[in-house]
């Protein structure tokens, strides 16, 4: 009898538990969409957040896309000087998984301040600045989750290096660790697969450093972009992504990342930028995106997942950079199953 009630026990201890794990999701998601307790709700939950930089206090921008107590995810965009814009296509998954991400334009961004001083574009104030806007916005490891893609991989990189206590998941979005690894892979690997007229049209081009001509940029987006950064024809690129472009800030860009995604040219300041070997210190949950068409090795990628503490790899073989756009079901899919994972306490690496 006594077994026989222990059992019962268990077993009611087991549904209850699953009652209030279920009130709690509903919950969440009956007032995803409530903005009537935020402080942001006349703006429609847009903040100008004043960050402190050793050049004076400028305003970024950002917006946060509904209300989940446990599920916060900020975005950090690509670049450099590239806009929140690359993520649009984010309403159309993560609403439905009552998932609540912001929003987010890095200082001398469209949106945001944009001050002429190469000296703010360095990793380490960018990391501060990000510091900055978790504070504002009230984030922490228990809901605090960091996404970055490309430039904005590196970024969030840098940021767990420094800060991994405050972070409760990190996502690596078709970034790699090593700037000369990444440009290995587009040298090596990347520049053989084209056409070789058009290759040596962008190589005079470059070793000209005539990156103004018209037909450079004409070249790289017809024949390189559509097939590493985006996988479609541009007259089918989204909007989105068109008006992304269209608000990049050049002089972030070029300073940080040199003229183009064909590796990173000339000076820039992250020529030299590699973090493989302290990559093993982290220990925070994270997700590496790498995608068969990429830009990045995807390999590199995997690689990053291993070698972090509590690492997962999601490959995406239908995708390029941008895989968000060219592989939606493999990226969500695989991106909202590890925040559900993490914030359920199911997280396993590999």
């Amino acid at each position: 009898m006594k077994l026989k009630a222990l059992i019962c026990s268990v077993i009611s201890l087991f549904f209850f538990s699953n009652c209030q794990e279920k009130q709690k999701e509903d919950t969440i998601k009956a007032n995803y969409l409530d903005f009537s307790k935020r402080d942001d709700q006349g703006t429609g939950g847009i903040k100008m957040i004043p960050i402190k930089t050793p050049k004076g206090t400028f305003k970024v921008w950002t917006k946060t896309v509904g209300n989940n107590p446990k599920i916060k995810v900020l975005l950090l965009h690509g670049g450099p000087g590239l806009t929140h814009e690359l993520y649009e296509c984010f309403d159309g998954y993560f609403p439905n998984e009552s998932i609540e991400y912001i929003y987010y334009d890095q200082l001398g961004s469209y949106y945001s301040d944009q001050p002429k001083d190469n000296s703010l574009w360095t990793n380490e104030r960018f990391v501060e600045e990000v510091e900055q806007v978790r504070i504002a916005l009230g984030l922490d490891n228990s809901n605090f989750y960091l996404m970055g893609q490309s430039w904005g991989g590196i970024l969030a990189m840098e940021y767990a290096l420094k800060y991994q206590k405050n972070l409760k998941g990190l996502i690596i979005s078709n970034m790699m660790a090593s700037a000369k690894e990444y440009n290995a892979y587009a040298k090596d690997v990347l520049a053989p697969q084209m056409d070789p007229k058009i290759l040596k049209q962008l190589q005079d081009i470059e070793k000209n450093n005539d990156f103004d001509n018209p037909k450079y940029s004409e070249l790289l987006f017809k024949y390189y972009y559509t097939e590493h950064i985006l996988r479609k024809p541009l007259d089918q690129w989204p909007e989105s992504i068109n008006r992304c472009f269209k608000h990049i800030n050049p002089d972030v860009y070029v300073f940080m990342q040199g003229h183009s995604e064909f590796g990173i040219t000339g000076n820039a300041s992250l020529k030299n930028w590699d973090v493989k070997a302290r990559l093993k210190t982290l220990k925070v949950p994270t997700l590496t995106i790498g995608s068969k068409y990429d830009t990045m090795d995807p390999e590199h990628m995997k690689w990053i997942a291993h070698e972090v503490q509590n690492g997962r790899f999601l490959f995406c073989p239908n995708g390029s950079h941008l895989s968000q756009y060219d592989d939606p079901k493999n990226y969500f899919t695989g991106v909202i199953k590890f925040l559900k994972d993490v914030d359920n306490g199911e997280f396993k690496k590999g």
